[in-house]
């Protein structure tokens, strides 16, 4: 827990606190057989994914982003090739496209901070390969719409589901969507690991059997290597906390969702805007994140009262020195570029409790 703030924008001492009495067998198990790269607690994981998104293979990695990054390599992408994503996303979900050859063509967001599925026909050009909607804070994006537009040209779909474990669009899991979907369990997700991981899933059992093998050296056998591969594998440790943690994690959805609703009853300052769930949405609330025209005074305003918050993101991809050979500037993303100095994530985790929710939402009334 951060000492400077009465409710922080997580709480890792209050996870162990209440996971200690399980954990600690967990952890002794494992290290007493030994079994640290590859095992048991691997398979069982994947196998329990299946279960909880509805779909037909899994793989454990290291990463949400190697997920990715496997991903794409496996759906064809190339030197040289286009994959259509947006620039309000965590920064990985450009490199990979970035660290494969291809290059990133943005597409700006709607009001939701959802790809805009209106503007992606018009980006789509003979080297376009792939679209790869990004599931922000927990909600998925217009699938309907964006596979008509695949399908109509015949180009894959990859889904950034980091965020958005147990989201669900039109009753459909997220990361169910497309030919590949891709989670994080990185330790702020809501589903988290105590470090990196993460996951990919596929229908497609050609895309599932080389994704198993390239994560992991490309190693057919132990002796036989088919194809050059990644070291990209799940630790069976980690994977091992996952298991138990997934037994909880319709639990934690249901308490994100409680908080959630809390902040909707209790926040009635009009000039905040709220991150309502529209028509067919499941949202998970990986984060819950409102828009103010004075987001930086707001901010300090929270801290200065004992609320931590957070910045998802505050400054646009394209905008990032490392995008400057993109070719991208200020300006071509208009609402984007708008919400990044507007949005901020206020603390919406599982052990929160519903005086220092209303505590939260009478110091924005107030503001």
């Amino acid at each position: 827990m951060n000492q400077k703030y009465s409710i922080p924008y997580v709480n890792f001492g209050l996870q162990w606190k209440f996971e200690k009495k399980n954990l600690l067998p967990i952890f002794e198990k494992v290290f007493r057989k030994g079994q640290f790269v590859g095992g048991a607690e691997i398979d069982i994981l994947e196998k329990k994914i299946l279960k909880f998104t509805n779909s037909n293979y899994s793989v454990a990695l290291n990463s949400g982003t190697d997920a990715l990054t496997i991903g794409l390599h496996l759906l064809g992408i190339r030197p040289g090739d286009e994959v259509i994503t947006v620039p309000n996303s965590f920064i990985a979900s450009t490199a990979v496209i970035v660290h494969l050859g291809a290059k990133p063509i943005f597409v700006d967001v709607l009001d939701d901070q959802n790809i805009n599925y209106k503007m992606i026909e018009e980006k789509i050009t003979k080297k376009t390969k792939a679209i790869m909607p990004v599931h922000l804070t927990g909600r998925v994006c217009r699938m309907d719409k964006i596979l008509n537009i695949a399908n109509k040209y015949k180009i894959k779909v990859i889904e950034d589901a980091a965020q958005a474990i147990g989201s669900k669009f039109n009753k459909k899991f997220a990361g169910s969507f497309g030919k590949i979907g891709c989670f994080s369990t990185h330790p702020l997700k809501n589903l988290n690991a105590s470090g990196d991981g993460g996951i990919l899933l596929t229908n497609d059992k050609r895309i599932y059997k080389n994704a198993k093998m390239l994560s992991n050296h490309g190693l057919e056998n132990r002796d036989t290597v088919k194809k050059f591969g990644y070291v990209s594998r799940m630790d069976n440790l980690q994977a091992a906390i996952l298991n138990f943690r997934l037994n909880n994690l319709k639990e934690i959805i249901k308490k994100r969702r409680k908080n959630a609703d809390l902040y909707f009853n209790n926040i009635n300052n009009h000039k905040i805007k709220l991150p309502y769930e529209n028509i067919n949405e499941f949202n998970t609330y990986h984060t819950f994140v409102i828009q103010s025209e004075e987001r930086d005074k707001l901010k300090n305003y929270l801290s200065k009262n004992g609320v931590e918050t957070a910045i998802h993101y505050p400054k646009p991809i394209h905008l990032q020195p490392a995008a400057k050979k993109l070719g991208y500037k200020k300006n071509d993303f208009n609402i984007t570029e708008a919400q990044s100095k507007k949005i901020l994530s206020l603390p919406i985790n599982q052990f929160l409790k519903k005086y220092e929710i209303i505590q939260i939402s009478k110091l924005i009334n107030r503001f």
